[in-house]
């Protein structure tokens, strides 16, 4: 025993050394497998080793995502000149085989996101797009189930949350009513997301003959390790030609004239042109790794049809090979902004490369307002935010609480010119545990209008000042202090 304790402690070191790239939390589970032999080991084993890419990659298999490639990518193209540079409205040009798109000269600077995101990425930069904006449920639900009752071909929904409730049941019953007319239907949600309802939705979907399946259900050993991995994403694209994604679940909170015990404001988006493919493979690649069921052919994949001038890209993250997608994404965005940056989401808790990016932004003149709901329904998520909150306020980033009901809209606005959307929070368990899809967007008319939005909830919300921060009472601070350093576990 006396021999086994350090040898246990030495062959855990040298894994913490080969493989652990944060340098605090090496050096706390290294203290911990000397101090505690055995034991600190294995919870080191369990808890500390990053199993959580490689087990999510494994589960996968190595076969290539079902990628829908053609002649549609964008290409950037810099520094036009003489009279090319004189008959083209700007500067920067973005060609795709669909149609050319232009950065106005004011926002040229966008031309070296455009790169970034290339480099990061796996999906081109599309043209010929049209996206819509979707205010809550009583905007988002009936446009919804319209494509769904006009659908023709397939309908491809996933859903983190979609409770067995009356509108839960409203889409279930549309779906079935599609089935039946001999749409090809397919249904995916996540595991820990049916348990927000009981009994939950999949027997209702079963007994409508709605083909449905769950997102790794398996929460007891020996898959207990890929508990914490979870499909958070929101899709719905009907006809291969039609799509919606956001923030928005399949629940009754989110119609806000409807009685419910959480009131939810959110924020959705239709999407029409090529960029709905990347939906559909998004779905396509999570279908069959749930089901093991290949979808491919015209069915799922039609041949795209330009829609609008608007450039898009779907932006998949995950703890898998996209792993890291959206904080790489947020970093270049931050980094471009001239002007302004507006952030709308529900929960901010971002790593340290994140916040100082947005303080370097404030300091050089960029305007940085981070918009919360002031009243969260994850209130330990709440006080860990306001446990990290001191350091954004610093330098000139502006933070607000919103007034109920509760926000979960997830919006990211650039110089009035840049947007992404979709399911990722600021928030470890967004960037580093979830499958989360998102879509970035070009176009001055749909950034500038969603800007507008996100300025207009700040004549009701309440900034929070450092002056006010620093007031807090002792007991408050230590209790945000606490959750604070949970963070990376909420």
């Amino acid at each position: 025993m006396a021999v086994l304790a350090p040898l246990s402690a030495v062959f855990t070191t040298t894994h913490i050394v080969l493989h652990k790239r944060e340098t605090r939390s090496a050096i706390g589970w290294i203290g911990l497998s000397w101090l505690v032999p055995f034991i600190g080991s294995a919870l080191y084993l369990m808890l500390g080793v990053n199993r959580i890419r490689r087990r999510a990659v494994e589960l996968r298999g190595d076969r290539s995502a079902y990628a829908f490639r053609d002649a549609r990518s964008a290409s950037f193209n810099p520094g036009l000149d003489g009279e090319a540079a004189e008959s083209a409205p700007s500067e920067y040009c973005v060609e795709g085989s669909t149609g050319r798109s232009y950065l106005p000269v004011d926002v040229a600077h966008l031309g070296g996101l455009i790169r970034v995101v290339n480099e990061v990425a796996t999906r081109p930069l599309l043209t010929s797009n049209n996206v819509d904006v979707l205010f809550n449920g009583e905007q988002a639900y009936p446009a919804m189930l319209k494509a769904i009752g006009e659908a023709k071909t397939s309908i491809a929904l996933s859903s983190f949350i979609f409770d067995n409730d009356k509108w839960g049941r409203i889409f279930a019953d549309a779906l079935a009513e599609a089935s039946e007319r001999g749409v090809a239907v397919r249904v995916l949600v996540d595991a820990a997301g049916l348990h927000y309802s009981f009994p939950s939705i999949m027997g209702y979907l079963r007994r409508k003959k709605v083909r449905a399946a769950r997102f790794l259900p398996q929460i007891f050993p020996p898959h207990l390790m890929t508990a914490n991995l979870r499909n958070h994403r929101k899709i719905l694209v009907v006809d291969g030609q039609i799509g919606f994604t956001g923030g928005m679940n399949i629940r009754t909170s989110h119609m806000l004239e409807e009685p419910s015990k959480q009131p939810t404001k959110d924020i959705h988006f239709r999407l029409a042109g090529p960029v709905v493919s990347h939906l559909q493979e998004v779905f396509v690649d999570d279908w069959n790794f749930a089901t093991g069921e290949e979808l491919r052919g015209t069915k799922w994949f039609p041949a795209p049809k330009p829609a609008g001038k608007l450039l898009a890209r779907g932006i998949a993250d995950g703890p898998d090979d996209n792993l890291d997608k959206m904080p790489w994404m947020l970093l270049g965005a931050i980094t471009a902004a001239r002007e302004s940056i507006r952030i709308v989401t529900p929960y901010f808790l971002p790593d340290p490369s994140l916040i100082d990016a947005l303080n370097l932004a404030a300091m050089r003149g960029v305007e940085v307002d981070v918009i919360m709901p002031g009243k969260n329904n994850l209130p330990y998520v709440q006080w860990a935010s306001f446990g990290l909150m001191r350091p954004l306020l610093q330098f000139g980033c502006r933070a607000w609480l919103t007034a109920p009901p509760f926000e979960h809209s997830k919006v990211m606005v650039v110089d009035r010119h840049w947007m992404v959307f979709g399911s990722s929070n600021w928030d470890p368990r967004s960037h580093r545990l979830n499958f989360e899809f998102d879509v970035e967007c070009y176009d001055g008319e749909l950034a500038g209008r969603l800007d507008d939005w996100a300025c207009a909830k700040l004549e009701d919300a309440t900034q929070i000042t450092l002056e006010d921060y620093d007031k807090r009472g002792f007991w408050r601070q230590l209790r945000d202090g606490t959750f604070r350093l949970m963070s990376p576990y909420l």
